[in-house]
């Protein structure tokens, strides 16, 4: 109590010395705690070495993996599948709307499942599960059978991001989730790359012999059979530390004595729900941020997997050109993601810079998509816009990367992690619209809202980085006023977070720019 009575003295404000008393009542360890002084900086150079080694290239092909699933109706449009199964009007465009409102759907109960049991094994059964809808696909026959099955696949491969992003939480400190997630992350271009080499190859052959299987069921085949296979790989091999078999207890104990200095906790796959989490992960400002920016991306998302191979016919290439032509973009989209990776690792607090940045050239180049006339001497210049969009996925991907380094508190990183991916189907479901069949072959009205959406999205970025300078500046000058040391801030604000507590309430913690 003397501890107490002499940091109020000090204090200038009734909120510093509710720090203090925090701080008093949590300093004894709770036994289940590790020390990240009990081990040498080799031990943990180590460990990381060992997880990059075996989880990140892991998580790049499932991940790319299932991006090929998702996206993989945009191939199939240019071969056939339109025709093959007699779709009429915008059933083609609600094969995609179904897939995120079941996506949607899906998104909260299964976040639930993944904080409530085994994560690696949810995912695995989750995989196994869209990778056989992928397969069935290839004997669909109408739009109702097509449509089931979309919404069967959405309803699946909802786990998969949002699982990643927790995965990368627990495994990682505050200044490697960028790098890391960006990695696994770029499999978007870099799988799309070899998904569009097999989807080449498989509609050539399909051209060479005629009367065999049609390309896009080919492509169902081929993407249905390595989702699978995938799946069962993972499921020996994917989880959180203390669910892969991988390590050992040491070197568990060392990747949880890496997290602590997060301040957002360690691997607590397993916890009660906490429902004060819930609303206060409702009521906390930058929820709305991530909800906003995913929905702002997703809706030119939404639009361009479904439509950008058709888009980029109408600019004059034949189908297979489409599959070619499309591979530089994949190519500087996997570049772009491993460039922005490596100097977010070595240079702090430059994320939002880089989501605001990244929005700036697909602004343009879709403004001036819009006004040029649909003519073939204009064939590669509108090629060469539309590759301008290549940079804008960065907004995205690397707000997501925010949630893990960010939202402290396992239950609160559960529903705004959910709530950010209800943005993105919502995002998605639009976009899979705003492409109407009645606007071909220019989609003048769709590219427009692609270029809105852009720019106000540039806008919602700069706003949200404000929000994290001010509560941070908040943050230190309360802490100034506490009078306690910084080792003891920092010693203070670990130890909070190891006992779950979330950002709001740990004073400690510091947002990520």
């Amino acid at each position: 109590m003397s501890q107490t009575h002499e940091a109020s003295e000090k204090a200038s404000s009734k909120e510093s010395l509710d720090l203090y008393q925090i701080e008093v009542q949590v300093l004894p360890r709770d036994t289940e705690s590790h020390d990240e002084n009990n081990y040498s900086d080799a031990d943990y150079a180590r460990v990381l070495r060992k997880v990059d080694r075996i989880l990140l290239p892991l998580m790049w092909i499932c991940y790319g993996i299932q991006q090929a699933d998702k996206t993989s109706l945009a191939n199939q449009a240019i071969f056939g599948i339109r025709s093959d199964t007699q779709l009429k009007g915008q059933q083609y465009q609600w094969l995609t709307t179904i897939f995120y409102i079941t996506f949607l759907v899906g998104e909260l109960p299964s976040n639930f499942l993944l904080q409530r049991f085994p994560m690696g094994r949810m995912l695995t059964i989750y995989m196994f599960c869209f990778g056989g809808c992928v397969l069935l696909v290839s004997i669909a026959q109408n739009f109702t059978h097509l449509l089931v099955l979309r919404a069967l696949q959405g309803f699946f491969q909802c786990t998969i991001s949002p699982g990643f992003v927790l995965l990368t939480a627990t495994f990682y400190t505050v200044s490697e989730h960028s790098s890391r997630a960006l990695f696994w992350q770029s499999a978007n271009a870099g799988f799309g790359i070899l998904f569009d080499l097999c989807s080449y190859g498989i509609a050539l052959y399909a051209q060479k012999h005629p009367g065999g299987l049609a390309p896009w069921r080919g492509i169902s085949v081929f993407l249905g059979s390595i989702t699978i296979l995938c799946a069962i790989v993972c499921f020996f091999l994917l989880g959180t530390p203390k669910e892969v078999r991988w390590l050992s207890r040491e070197e568990k104990n060392m990747v949880n004595a890496r997290v602590v200095k997060n301040k957002a906790g360690r691997d607590t796959t397993g916890i009660k729900w906490n429902w004060q989490q819930v609303n206060e992960a409702l009521t906390d400002p930058q929820c709305y941020f991530y909800v906003c920016n995913a929905f702002l991306a997703c809706v030119p998302n939404g639009g361009l997997s479904t439509f950008g191979n058709i888009l980029s016919t109408s600019f004059g290439f034949t189908e297979l050109q489409v599959l070619l032509v499309g591979i530089p973009r994949s190519i500087a989209s996997l570049l772009l993601f491993l460039a922005v990776g490596i100097y977010t690792a070595r240079v702090r607090n430059r994320r939002l810079w880089i989501m605001a940045a990244a929005l700036v050239p697909p602004f343009a180049g879709f403004l001036a998509l819009s006004l040029l006339p649909n003519e073939p001497r204009y064939k590669w210049v509108k090629w060469g816009l539309y590759f301008m969009n290549v940079p804008f996925v960065l907004t995205l991907f690397m707000g997501w990367t925010l949630i893990t380094s960010n939202v402290a508190g396992r239950t609160k990183k559960t529903i705004i992690s959910s709530a950010t991916f209800l943005g993105y189907c919502l995002g998605n479901i639009v976009g899979s619209q705003i492409f109407k069949t009645a606007d071909a072959p220019h989609y003048i009205p769709g590219i427009i809202t692609c270029s809105i959406c852009f720019g106000l999205n540039f806008l919602l970025v700069l706003a949200w980085r404000s929000y994290y300078v001010k509560e941070n500046a908040r943050r230190d000058a309360v802490l100034t006023r506490s009078g306690l040391s910084v080792d003891t801030q920092e010693e203070t604000g670990r130890r909070l977070g190891e006992m779950d507590v979330t950002d709001s309430e740990n004073l400690y913690f510091r947002y990520t720019l």
